[in-house]
């Protein structure tokens, strides 16, 4: 099998698959259960015809890219996402610039220039609900159409469902609102955490005596925000317990969403190292408080709470 650079942006240029590929479409926001099996779908057909296993996603998602006004959450940044499918055993991940000339693009166009031109596809799999091009004109039929005569198959998996209802990226966004973490981590099938390199921020934690771990989340809007028990992973051989805010820090003037952990009995710098900080259990919405000493207080409280919940929760991180 020739091994393909592991990731492209580009729908146009050469030819990245010579032998042919095996290819997965999605947005793939959280990999959830529905996304791990069509990508558990397309690694076992790309190994049996020994191809890569190819994912194609699109950054930013077609939904944040046609939003008017506030831009809707997600789940994953674009680098865990990457990471993740290659976890899965994808082979070349494609993070498609998702555009106003990528959005006009019809889709037997995008067929031709991606899945024939750049991947020569043998097998296109896709979800149930799947539509690509200028006005979601294509659909499974368009791609089994059009396979026909480029030469490739094209399929899709079975809906996937838990209790009765479909697995979805916003069902996994609406148990977050209501605090059911673990609600939410069955849909997942993995416990939910979010990456990042640690920034400096403007250490009222420290002056606070709650410093903090800052993760910026790229510019997008989380799907969650609050006050949460978490298990920080990278610091040392074994999972820190910590207490986490994620959210714009109403009280002294904050615009950004901010990841911001404070790692309990930690003295160090982790400054520019890159973190995972695994969700707990959620503690409180994020509050504006009347002055510094009210939200002290609150956070003494806040870090009691985190540190008898993760006394009796383990860590869950694979």
């Amino acid at each position: 099998m020739n091994a393909p650079l592991p990731l492209f942006r580009d729908a146009a240029g050469g030819l990245l698959c010579p032998s042919g590929s095996v290819v997965c479409i999605g947005a793939f926001d959280g990999l959830h259960l529905g996304h791990r099996a069509l990508v558990s779908r397309a690694v076992g057909r790309a190994r049996a015809l020994d191809v890569p296993a190819v994912a194609l996603a699109f950054e930013p998602l077609p939904r944040e890219f046609f939003a008017k006004g506030e831009k809707p959450p997600r789940l994953m940044l674009p680098r865990a996402k990457f990471e993740g499918l290659c976890a899965l055993g994808i082979d070349l991940v494609g993070l498609l610039r998702f555009n106003a000339a990528f959005a006009a693009m019809p889709a037997a166009t995008f067929v031709e220039q991606v899945l024939v031109d750049r991947l020569r596809a043998r097998e296109v799999w896709i979800g149930p609900d799947f539509r690509f091009g200028h006005a979601r004109e294509g659909d499974l039929g368009t791609l089994q159409a059009l396979g026909a005569v480029h030469g490739f198959e094209a399929g899709t998996i079975a809906t996937v469902l838990l209790d009765g209802e479909r697995v979805s990226s916003t069902r996994i966004r609406s148990a977050f609102g209501a605090g059911d973490f673990a609600g939410a981590t069955r849909l997942l099938g993995w416990p939910y955490s979010i990456s990042g390199k640690v920034v400096r921020g403007r250490q009222l934690g420290r002056s606070l005596g709650f410093p903090t771990a800052n993760l910026r989340f790229g510019g997008k809007v989380p799907a969650l925000s609050g006050i949460y028990a978490t298990w920080v992973h990278g610091v040392g051989d074994a999972p820190w317990p910590a207490v986490s805010s994620f959210g714009t820090r109403p009280t002294v003037g904050g615009v950004e969403p901010l990841l911001e952990a404070h790692l309990f009995d930690f003295d160090g710098d982790l400054y520019g190292q890159r973190l995972d900080v695994e969700f707990v259990a959620r503690l409180r919405d994020e509050e504006t408080f009347d002055g510094l000493p009210a939200l002290v207080a609150q956070m003494q409280a806040d870090a009691a709470n985190a540190r008898e919940i993760l006394r009796r929760t383990p860590s869950n991180f694979p």
